[in-house]
């Protein structure tokens, strides 16, 4: 079957979220107890309180405001006071994001037949900024969807935390777009309007994502060819767990996704077991004419 347009999802599809995360935030969390001498039981919670307030778990500036670490800071900077913490968190952020095998290649395959690529995540636009072209897919994807970043500290602004140019940390070729703020996977209405705004057609898209219940669903529901991908699975991780004890989600984020999980069980249409380069075996992909 021949399709003009890939809309995937990034994180766990395209490349190990969980497993950066987890390198980078529990590498860390260790220096940062290490340095201030508290254990990590008092800090997860009040970690966990910083995410929500900010909508992520991947918050720049945690360190600053996490409240038993203040005396530690005493007025200092946490740049200085916990540098050896962020040293070996870009550390292993450069160590472990990487795309997962074959990705690279197969969506260059899908490029070279003039498909059209959108990327479509939850992660808001700074990091998702950095992903993309810390992983060569600047250029290789045409847009990507993402919510809005979170607002700066009082007091700071991006030209006090930029050390290059702002065209340094721009996108050049991939067209980054907002997604409406507080929407959420798998409701419809941006997928809807991702190919409204493109000029797509629902029946020449195919829809790539890792997650059962927001991916898929959320494609099924808008009546686009889905496709799960099921090497990203992440919930069934032992390290899950540290992700859920500092997770951005608040209460009624975490029910609303038990009524997602408790909805009549979700069968992909297409699957990919072992890989994204599994997607060239299921779809002849062809020129976007638009």
């Amino acid at each position: 079957m021949k399709k003009t347009a890939l809309i995937t999802d990034l994180d766990n599809t395209l490349f190990d979220w969980v497993e950066l995360w987890l390198n980078c935030f529990s590498s860390m969390l260790d220096s940062i107890v290490e340095i201030s001498g508290i254990p990590k039981e008092r800090l997860l919670p009040e970690i966990a309180a910083i995410h929500q307030r900010h909508g992520t778990s991947e918050y720049s500036f945690l360190i600053e405001e996490i409240p038993s670490l203040q005396s530690v800071l005493n007025g200092g900077k946490a740049t200085e006071v916990f540098a050896p913490s962020i040293d070996i968190y870009r550390s292993k952020r450069r160590e472990h994001l990487n795309l997962y095998p074959a990705v690279a290649e197969t969506l260059l395959k899908i490029k070279g037949r003039g498909t059209r690529i959108i990327g479509y995540t939850e992660s808001m636009a700074f990091y998702s900024n950095y992903r993309v072209r810390r992983l060569g897919l600047d250029g290789v994807l045409d847009h990507v969807f993402c919510p809005e970043d979170h607002k700066l500290p009082d007091g700071l602004s991006e030209k006090d935390l930029r050390n290059y140019p702002a065209t340094h940390y721009s996108l050049r070729y991939t067209k980054q777009q907002f997604t409406p703020k507080g929407s959420k996977k798998p409701d419809t209405a941006v997928l809807e309007a991702i190919i409204d705004d493109l000029n797509l057609t629902k029946s020449d898209c195919v829809y790539v994502g890792d997650n059962l219940m927001k991916d898929v669903a959320m494609a099924v529901d808008c009546g686009v060819e889905d496709v799960w991908a099921k090497y990203g699975q992440a919930h069934k991780r032992p390290e899950y767990k540290l992700l859920q004890d500092v997770t951005h989600w608040t209460r009624e984020e975490v029910e609303r996704e038990q009524k997602i999980k408790d909805r009549e069980h979700i069968h992909p249409t297409h699957t990919l077991h072992n890989g994204f380069s599994e997607l060239l075996e299921l779809f002849e992909f062809g020129a976007f004419r638009g």
